[in-house]
Formats: structure tokens, C-alpha cells, sequence
């Protein structure tokens, strides 16, 4: 009789799963404001969201492929039922001493803004599970060795992806052609800073002994 595999779950796994939601999630609350760094127009949640791809290498090393692509879906789910609770804050009528609904409308409300929404989320699956093939592509026909080169590898081919599908799903045709480019770029820089800042992490977890672990 075929045995039944069973997953588990240790208390690093855990911490890396929360994480990473935790990290998507932030990223695209923070995306809601655009800031003026070193003269380039910049989201903020770009200094947040590059941690997401280090964070689900941890989990794919930890984990395996498929908790790694589990993690992917359930952050999108995540961050989709967050927009959704937002609009439905905003919709409740407020309580008439609670002066502050016109601002938390202008801020939270992504109906206004569905078009950055779904490009966001769009960007983050494509590009999280490209990350996450090209790390096990990376892991099981060049080498286990080096760790910090399946980090670097895979986050190269994912983050310019991320930042493509979402500068010009979110700004293509209503911004010049130009300013679309230097915010990809500027998204891109900043990034690949954050992920030579992080990718050390890739340490700190062990090789989950599952069959599913690459």
C-alpha cells in the first residue's frame, strides 16, 4: 500500500511562511505612496517587496518546490482579500465624529486604482514562480554548492521580471514611454541593492529532508 506523505511543518518553516506573506503584503500596502529618491520616482513598497524573493528561496530550501509555490497563491489570495476588506472599509458609512473617512478613502480605497492593483499582484505571482523554477532548475542541474548563487540567479531573472510586468501593466499608455523606463529602473536598482543586502539569509535555514526539497 502506497504511504500517504505527510507534511510538516517546524517552527523556522513557520516564521519563513508568515514572512513572507507578511512581506508581500506590507510591500503593496506601501506601494500606495510614490517618493522622490536621488531624483527618480520610486514606490515605496520597492525597498520592502525585494525581500519577498529571498524570503521564498528560504522556504523553497526549507520547505520544498511545492510548499514554495503554495506560498506564492496564498500570498496572492492574501493580498486580493485585503484590497477587498479596504474597499469594504471604505464603503461602510462612517460614524459622524470619525472625521477622517475622505482620508482613508484617498488612501486605502484601490478601486480608484485597480489598475496598479492588478498589476501588482500579477507581477508578484508570474515572477515568484519563475524565481522559484529557476531555483530549482539552478539546484538540480548546476549545483547544490554555493547557496548564495541560486539566490543571486534566480532573484536576477525575477526581479526585472516583476518590475517589467509591473511598470507597464500599471503605467503603460498613461505615462510617457520614458518616465515608464525610469521607474523600472529605478524599481530594478533598488531591488537588486535589497537583494545583495539579504541574500546572506539563504544561511540561515537547513535543506528540508523531503523529496520535494529542491
Amino acid at each position: 500500500m502506497k504511504r500517504e506523505q505527510v507534511v510538516t511543518f517546524s517552527t523556522v518553516g513557520v516564521w519563513l511562511v508568515a514572512g513572507y506573506i507578511a512581506a508581500q503584503m506590507l510591500a503593496d500596502v506601501l506601494s500606495l505612496k510614490i517618493a522622490l529618491v536621488a531624483g527618480f520616482s520610486v514606490d515605496v513598497g520597492t525597498f520592502v517587496y525585494p525581500l519577498t524573493f529571498t524570503l521564498r528561496d528560504l522556504v523553497h530550501k526549507s520547505l520544498g518546490r511545492r510548499a514554495a509555490r503554495a506560498v506564492i497563491v496564498a500570498a496572492a489570495v492574501i493580498n486580493l482579500a485585503m484590497a477587498a476588506l479596504f474597499s469594504f472599509a471604505v464603503w461602510l458609512p462612517p460614524d459622524p465624529s470619525w472625521p477622517l473617512q475622505e482620508a482613508f478613502a484617498a488612501v486605502l480605497d484601490p478601486w480608484p486604482v485597480w489598475r496598479i492593483v492588478a498589476a501588482s499582484i500579477v507581477a508578484e505571482v508570474v515572477s515568484e514562480f519563475v524565481d522559484t523554477e529557476i531555483y530549482h532548475l539552478w539546484v538540480t542541474r548546476v549545483t547544490r554548492r554555493y547557496e548564495w548563487s541560486r539566490v543571486l540567479v534566480s532573484n536576477a531573472v525575477g526581479v526585472p521580471l516583476d518590475s517589467l510586468i509591473f511598470c507597464w501593466g500599471a503605467f503603460g499608455g498613461r505615462l510617457p514611454v520614458a518616465s515608464v523606463w525610469s521607474i523600472f529602473w529605478s524599481n530594478v536598482l533598488v531591488k537588486g541593492v535589497v537583494t545583495l543586502l539579504s541574500w546572506p539569509g539563504i544561511y540561515l535555514v537547513r535543506e528540508g529532508e523531503s523529496p520535494d526539497a529542491i
